[in-house]
C-alpha cells in the first residue's frame, strides 16, 4: 500500500513538473514571437495577426490612433484583444505604449507602437572589400614566453582575458601594436600598467614585464589591432549613409564582435567563386581595391545587427538599378518568391528565392529564412556563401531584409535580417 501511495505521489509530481515546464514553453514562445516594438507608417494600414491570448492597453488617443475592434475603457487607455487579427493605422507620427497581458490577467511585457515616416533605401547588392581598425588593441589570448636564461614565465595568465582591449600603458596611447613594442623596448620598467576596457568598462591592470631571448620585451599576449574582409553593401539612404552584412564584424580567432575605432569600404574584383555544399560553406574570394578612386565609404558603426557608415562623395548613386524602394516591415513579408541582389562577376544580378519562414518576433539577424531556387544561382555557388552577406532581399517591390547566414548543412538555405532590424 505504501509503494502504491508513493507512486501515485511521484506520478503526481512528475505530471505538475511537465504541466509546468509546458506552460513555460508555452509563455516563451508567446513572448518570443512578439517583438518589443511594432512599426506603421503614417497613413497607411499595416494589418498584424498574432493569433494569441492576449489582451492589449494602449496609453494614446484614440483620435491619433486608430486600432480595428478597439474600445477605448474609462481610464482612457485603448485596449483590443490580439487572438483575432487587427489593422492600425494614423495620420501623424507618434510613440504609443502597449502593455500586453496573456489571458487578460497576467503581465506579459510592455512594447512600443511606432508610427513612423515612410522610408524609401536604394538596395544595393554589390561586393565590398571592408577594412577596420579596432577601438584598442583586441586580446585574443595569453601565453608563455622564454626569458634570455631560458625560463618561461606567463605575466598575462589570469589578468587578461580574450575579448579585452588595451587602450594605453602607463598612460601612453597604444593605439597600433607597433607602439605596444616601442614602449616595451625602451621602458626599463619591470613593471607596466595597461590601461584596459572588459565589457565596455574601463580598469587598470599591472604586469610583470619579461626580457626575451632576443633582447626584447614582451608581456605573453596576443592582440589583433585590424581586420579585413569581404561581404555585400545591402542599401544606400537619402541622406548618404550605408548599411551592410547584416551581421557584425567578429574576430576570426575569438568569434568576439570588434570594437572599432575607423574603417572603411572599397571596390573589390572577384577572383574565384568556391561553391558550397554540406558541412562546407562556400566563398567569394576578392582582390580590395586600396585606392581613394575606390573607396565607397567610411566605417562608423559595428553592432550585432551589421557594420553603418557613411557613403563616399564619389559614389554614383544612379548606377544602382532599383533606384529607391519602399521599405518592408515585417508584418508586410509573406512566405513565397522573392528575390536577392548580388555581385558575382562584374555585374550585380537578380536571383529568385522563396522565403520559407518569417519569426516576426525577431530582433536579431535571423529573422527570415530563404531558401535559393534560381538554377544560376545554384550553379555557380551552390547556394549562399561567404561575402553574400548583406545581400538585400526584395518582395513586392519593397525592401525588407537581407541575407545574413548560410545553413552549413545546406547551403540552398540560409537566414536573413529584416530590414527594419538593420536600421
Amino acid at each position: 500500500m505504501n509503494r502504491l501511495k508513493r507512486y501515485r505521489i511521484a506520478l503526481i509530481i512528475v505530471l505538475v513538473v511537465e504541466l509546468l515546464f509546458t506552460s513555460c514553453f508555452y509563455i516563451y514562445r508567446i513572448n518570443a514571437g512578439i517583438p518589443d516594438s511594432l512599426k506603421v507608417y503614417v497613413g497607411d494600414d499595416s494589418s498584424f495577426d498574432f493569433s494569441v491570448p492576449i489582451e492589449a492597453d494602449l496609453e494614446g488617443s484614440i483620435e491619433a490612433l486608430n486600432i480595428s475592434n478597439a474600445q477605448k475603457r474609462d481610464d482612457g487607455q485603448i485596449h483590443f484583444s490580439m487572438r483575432q487579427p487587427f489593422t492600425v493605422t494614423s495620420a501623424q507620427k507618434g510613440r504609443y505604449r502597449m502593455n500586453l497581458k496573456l489571458f487578460g490577467i497576467f503581465n506579459l511585457k510592455s512594447i512600443s507602437l511606432d508610427v513612423i515616416d515612410n522610408l524609401e533605401l536604394i538596395p544595393c547588392g554589390n561586393t565590398i572589400g571592408i577594412q577596420v581598425r579596432t577601438d584598442g588593441l583586441l586580446v585574443l589570448g595569453t601565453g608563455a614566453v622564454k626569458t634570455a636564461s631560458g625560463l618561461e614565465y606567463e605575466p598575462a595568465y589570469q589578468i587578461l582575458q580574450t575579448g579585452d582591449y588595451i587602450t594605453g600603458i602607463n598612460g601612453n596611447d597604444v593605439s597600433s601594436i607597433k607602439k605596444l613594442e616601442r614602449y616595451l623596448n625602451n621602458t626599463d620598467d619591470d613593471h607596466v600598467t595597461l590601461d584596459i576596457r572588459r565589457n565596455d568598462k574601463e580598469s587598470k591592470v599591472k604586469l610583470q614585464t619579461v626580457e626575451c631571448e632576443d633582447g626584447s620585451t614582451k608581456l605573453g599576449v596576443w592582440v589583433r589591432e585590424d581586420t579585413q574582409g569581404i561581404g555585400t553593401l545591402t542599401y544606400i539612404s537619402p541622406d548618404g549613409h550605408f548599411g551592410a552584412l547584416g551581421h557584425g564584424i567578429t574576430d576570426s580567432d575569438t568569434g568576439v564582435l570588434m570594437k572599432i575605432k575607423s574603417g572603411k569600404l572599397y571596390n573589390t574584383e572577384i577572383i574565384k567563386l568556391i561553391k558550397g555544399s554540406s558541412g562546407s560553406p562556400g566563398e567569394i574570394m576578392g582582390m580590395i581595391l586600396e585606392s581613394d578612386s575606390e573607396m565607397i565609404g567610411r566605417v562608423e558603426n559595428n553592432t550585432e545587427l551589421g557594420i553603418s557608415g557613411t557613403i563616399s562623395d564619389n559614389v554614383d548613386i544612379s548606377e544602382y538599378k532599383y533606384g529607391s524602394l519602399p521599405v518592408g516591415l515585417r508584418q508586410e513579408i509573406k512566405k513565397g518568391p522573392a528575390v536577392i541582389l548580388c555581385q558575382l562577376g562584374d555585374e550585380i544580378e537578380e536571383y529568385n528565392v522563396e522565403i520559407i519562414d518569417i519569426d516576426k518576433g525577431s530582433t536579431d539577424n535571423k529573422g527570415i529564412v530563404v531558401q535559393i531556387t534560381d538554377e544560376r544561382l545554384l550553379k555557380k555557388t551552390g547556394g549562399i556563401i561567404q561575402g553574400m552577406s548583406g545581400a538585400p532581399i526584395i518582395q513586392n517591390g519593397k525592401l525588407i531584409g537581407a541575407v545574413t547566414h548560410v545553413f552549413v548543412q545546406d547551403a540552398a538555405k540560409g537566414y536573413g535580417i529584416f530590414i527594419e532590424n538593420m536600421l
